[in-house]
């Protein structure tokens, strides 16, 4: 939903989509006015904006750097509010149809900043120094708008006690394997607003099927969680008789079964490929035979390209197009994604401190929603401006 540079909304009118009621939480007047200035810098300052930069839009005084900096690493304010203000606004912007959660690492040169580690990322094929994140988006065909965080702590953080002393990691704080992290935040999230419950499409590759399916089958909320190709499944011989024997890789399953291939178009998109096959997984408690281990295999791919296949596994009653409806959201926040840790820095807090990591990526959230919103009023404008003027007669 971002407009081109040329043609988007300007700095003021991004500035008064801002919701200002976000802050309300926030104890303090003089706290509430810093969370304003502090998103007005985020979206004011060019290249990273870190907190010597965001300072830098409002003067150069040491005495403003310093207030900045204490704002964000050292105050007392809580984001959890805040963060539920965020899905809020989001829902009534976007009328969202799921949760996105993906994991994002943060290259970083130091080990000093927060959570820094060594992590794998599948998209590089190879490991990466630097802070690994869960972040959970609302998201709808438009748009998708970030709401909440989880930042990952390894072991060697939270069991070094003068690491945590000096990154104010909270007590309460331990060291989650991946699958805990990406359930926390989603669930988390999902708590954030009241009613309907909106199922959560996982993009994140590796996650042990098993464990995840556990997690949200006990809370309820629908989970379609991509996969990568090496993961080993069994076709359901119930489903598909004369098959479900050994296990075999998902991307040899795609290659084996192409009679099940099915055109999939998409709006403005070149002709793709999907097929859709109901799975068990192995190593289910019931042997498969209940629903802990049962899944639906949806993959879609550009015809032509079947290496850049998505693989993705669903609850079962989950209907293929719907999921694959849903799993397009992924692209949107992709998309987001880009563009947010460009404009409004969601990636470039440079401080050490856990608090200050999740206030600034708090804030930048907040200012991402401005930008979306803004882009949608612009949009809405301009279509009303379109509309032939109706006069009526009499």
């Amino acid at each position: 939903m971002y407009a081109s540079s040329t043609t988007g909304p300007t700095f003021h009118e991004t500035l008064a989509a801002v919701p200002l009621d976000l802050f309300a939480s926030l104890p303090r007047s003089d706290q509430r006015l810093k969370a304003e200035e502090y998103v007005a810098g985020l979206l004011a300052a060019d290249g990273r904006k870190t907190l010597r930069n965001v300072a830098g839009q409002f003067g150069g005084q040491a005495a403003r750097k310093q207030s900045v900096h204490h704002f964000i690493s050292e105050s007392s304010w809580e984001w959890e509010p805040v963060r539920r203000g965020l899905a809020r606004h989001a829902h009534e912007l976007l009328n969202p149809l799921a949760w996105v959660v993906r994991p994002t690492v943060v290259p970083k040169a130091g080990e000093h900043s927060v959570g820094v580690a060594e992590y794998y990322v599948p998209e590089l094929g190879r490991s990466v120094t630097g802070q690994q994140s869960f972040g959970a988006w609302l998201a709808s065909p438009a748009a998708g708008v970030p709401v909440n965080w989880q930042l990952v702590l390894p072991s060697d953080w939270v069991e070094d006690p003068s690491r945590r002393r000096r990154a104010h990691i909270p007590a309460t704080s331990r060291a989650l394997s991946p699958e805990e992290n990406a359930g926390d935040v989603a669930l988390r999230a999902a708590r954030s607003l009241p009613g309907t419950v909106r199922p959560v499409v996982l993009d994140a590759p590796g996650l042990d099927p098993l464990r995840m399916g556990r997690r949200f089958g006990r809370s309820g909320v629908p989970l379609i969680q991509r996969v990568d190709g090496q993961i080993r499944l069994r076709v359901d011989p119930l489903a598909l008789p004369g098959h479900g024997g050994l296990p075999l890789p998902a991307a040899r399953l795609l290659t084996s079964l192409r009679r099940l291939w099915r055109p999939h178009l998409r709006p403005a998109a070149a002709r793709r490929l999907s097929m859709a096959v109901p799975v068990v997984l192995p190593g289910a408690p019931d042997g498969g035979r209940g629903s802990s281990g049962q899944r639906l295999l949806v993959a879609e791919w550009p015809e032509g390209d079947l290496a850049a296949a998505r693989l993705w596994l669903a609850d079962c009653g989950v209907r293929p197009a719907d999921v694959l409806r849903l799993t397009a959201l992924a692209e949107v926040v992709d998309r987001d994604d880009a563009l947010a840790a460009e404009r409004v820095g969601l990636r470039d807090f440079a401080g050490r401190s856990f608090q200050g990591w999740h206030r600034h990526i708090t804030l930048a959230s907040v200012a991402h929603l401005a930008c979306v919103r803004a882009a949608h009023e612009q949009q809405a404008a301009r279509r009303t401006a379109s509309r032939p003027l109706l006069l009526r007669a009499g």
